[in-house]
């Protein structure tokens, strides 16, 4: 009897260990034990205080020593599209050190399977993103600076605790910044007094630059004393007098549940199947997106994200032309990341997903609701009426939406996935939160407009672009893709033309790296087509996705302008590059401080083939933001998008036979 009771025990313990590792949250106890689950699923606290724990045992780390990033080491591509249920598979995780009193970063990977570290190397002259203890440091630098303090007297501010520092990467280097090789910030000072936004009340002409290696000033710029604004630009429903009533409840539910299934870090949808994670740097990234055609699983994208962003002013004021964040590899987004709460930035019938990050300490920690994943109604999916029957035959329009939110100081970014029923996988930015002010003795409008535009008394809203550069790795049904180019064209009146009205297609193969580099075309109406020409559909024609456009601008800064040279990524909409492990960002991997010509630019230096290979598009959009009074003190949402469309993948409309 007892035998039996201990049979049965150890078969209930297999059965719960399988579905802990089918649902996706493995555990790591030794280095004997077999790690089975799937190579994308994110990596768990315990993974995550495992890898610290063998490197600290191995590598001796200072005790300023700071981990700038944790995270699953990207498994080799070849391996995860071979990868069967089951299988044991290399488990690993990426560290990233920053030693500050060595002004050295370092970084490594840890074998969860062996307990081992499995690669450590120092990256010489470079530096992480701008870490937490950069921000306290700051802080307490430039405060303790007299010349600061002199500089806030000036302009009647004695209580030095009223005075936020907002830290923000170095951005353009000088030649001396450039020889020392230190790790520095830029440091700008805005007035809190009694509004809760501070951004309202910019302390403008001081500069402060921070030397985080030596705990010093580096240099201090105050250019003379500019008027703070006096009025109360705080956006606190309390502060109002009067509010306009809101509208009338609106109730989304769905009774009988949602669409959607998630089993750990998979999900499915209308014929659509993907894996998410979330990354501390980028994001988050979708991997893994097939589309079940009848029996088919058909591979589409093997992983898509935020590669970069440049968001660079247009004020020449050496106050302001520094300042060009790259958000994502200057400023990590993914730990900056938003909790969500349903009935606000998600709908009510939404699902809220958490995600596992470590701190600079090494120790995870679980941020919940991190990541929004909702169905919503977009009107008609497709629709006739049959005037011969009567009959009126029309198909609502359901999208699956999966979305975070970032906040990198005053700006707020929604980076939306949206699926469509008819194969449609669309990518949409929005921002909103709070322009970036800068003081101004001016009251009223006048000719001094050059760079911007006065959104309020002593506010004025300085001329800057937004550059989104997303990395796709596309499969379109496999890995061997081309590369086709379409531009639509008029042709002249002749006889073949006699009215003028022809319009026509011209395909262009762009057969290597150099070549891919294009740009919109609003006047073509161009578009790009990820060709499989070895599979056809029913026609005979190759199958393919293509990428459309949405609205998009082109940078404005100058050739020869460093901030074109350092985000060379922006200055084009459209590049290919042959798969390669390792090329991740479209800016280079350290854009803070970084050399300029990073990225992309040596990316494509060797001009591969990318005709029938594994490549990977890499799109970039852009806004142009001229501000206007209405954005202020909080802006209304802005979009920017493109899709990925089915042309010729579908031998007809997927959705055709979607039931009622």
């Amino acid at each position: 009897m007892i035998s039996s009771l201990h049979c049965l025990f150890r078969l209930a313990i297999a059965i719960l260990v399988c579905v802990h590792f089918w649902l996706g949250f493995p555990q790591i106890t030794s280095a004997h034990e077999l790690i089975k689950p799937h190579p994308l699923n994110p990596l768990t606290e315990k993974e995550i205080n495992t890898a610290v724990e063998v490197l600290q045992r191995e590598k001796n780390l200072s005790e300023a020593a700071f981990f700038s990033m944790i995270t699953l080491q990207e498994p080799d591509k070849q391996a995860v599209l071979n990868f069967k249920s089951g299988q044991i598979f290399p488990r690993q995780v990426f560290l990233q050190v920053y030693e500050q009193e060595l002004n050295k970063t370092f970084t490594g990977t840890v074998d969860l399977n062996k307990n081992a570290i499995t690669n450590w190397q120092e990256i010489p002259q470079v530096q992480p993103a701008i870490l937490p203890l950069d921000y306290q440091l700051a802080e307490e630098v430039v405060k303790a600076d007299l010349r600061w303090q002199n500089a806030m007297k000036k302009r009647g501010i004695k209580d030095f605790e009223q005075v936020q520092i907002s830290l923000w990467a170095a951005g353009i280097l000088t030649p001396e910044e450039q020889k020392t090789g230190n790790r520095i910030c830029r440091a700008l000072s805005y007035y809190r007094g009694k509004s809760g936004n501070y951004f309202a009340h910019p302390i403008e002409g001081v500069l402060v630059t921070v030397d985080l290696n030596k705990g010093k000033v580096d240099s201090f710029v105050d250019t003379g004393v500019v008027a703070i604004s006096k009025e109360n630009w705080d956006y606190e429903i309390s502060s109002f007098k009067k509010l306009i009533p809101p509208p009338k409840p609106l109730k989304i539910s769905q009774p009988a549940g949602t669409t959607f299934k998630i089993q750990g870090n998979e999900i499915t949808w209308q014929g659509w199947n993907f894996r998410y994670l979330m990354h501390p740097r980028e994001g988050l990234v979708l991997y893994l997106v097939n589309y079940h055609d009848g029996e088919k699983s058909r591979p589409i994208l093997y992983r898509g994200s935020l590669s970069e962003m440049a968001v660079p002013y247009g004020d020449p004021d050496p106050n302001w032309s520094f300042r060009n964040a790259f958000d994502v590899g200057e400023y990590n987004i993914g730990l900056l990341a938003n909790k969500l709460a349903l009935g606000q930035e998600i709908p009510e019938n939404g699902v809220l997903l958490d995600a596992v990050f470590a701190n600079g300490e090494g120790e995870p920690y679980r941020v919940t609701g991190v990541i929004g994943i909702y169905e919503r109604d977009n009107g008609v999916l497709w629709k006739h009426f049959n005037y011969h029957s009567q009959k009126n035959y029309v198909r609502r329009n359901r999208e699956l939406v999966i979305s975070m939110i970032t906040t990198i100081e005053n700006y707020d970014y929604t980076l939306n996935w949206i699926f469509h029923q008819d194969g449609t996988l669309e990518v949409k930015n929005e921002l909103t939160g709070i322009d970036l002010p800068q003081g101004t003795n001016l009251n009223t409008q006048t000719e001094n407009q050059a760079f911007g535009r006065l959104l309020a008394k002593n506010i004025f809203g300085v001329n800057h672009q937004h550059f989104f550069n997303y990395r796709l790795d596309l499969d379109v049904d496999g890995q061997k893709n081309s590369v086709m180019e379409m531009n639509v064209n008029s042709l002249p009146i002749s006889d073949k033309n006699p009215l003028g009205n022809s319009i026509t297609v011209a395909d262009t193969h762009l057969t290597t790296e150099k070549n891919a580099v294009r740009d919109a075309d609003i006047k073509h109406s161009r578009e790009w087509m990820i060709v499989n020409a070895d599979k056809k559909n029913s026609l005979g024609v190759p199958t393919a996705y293509m990428l459309t456009p949405g609205g998009n601008t082109i940078m404005y800064a100058v050739e020869g302008a460093k901030i074109r040279e350092k985000a060379r990524f922006a200055t084009h909409h459209f590049w290919v590059t042959k798969y390669k492990d390792g090329e991740m960002y479209a800016a280079g991997d350290y854009p803070n401080q970084s050399k300029l010509g990073a990225g992309l630019p040596k990316y494509i230096a060797d001009n591969e083939s990318v005709d029938n290979e594994d490549i990977v598009v890499w799109y970039t959009m852009g806004i142009t933001h001229i501000p206007r009074p209405e954005d202020w003190p909080v802006m209304p949402r802005h979009e920017l998008s493109f899709k990925l469309m089915p042309r010729g993948f579908f031998s007809r409309n997927p959705a055709i036979n979607l039931g009622e």
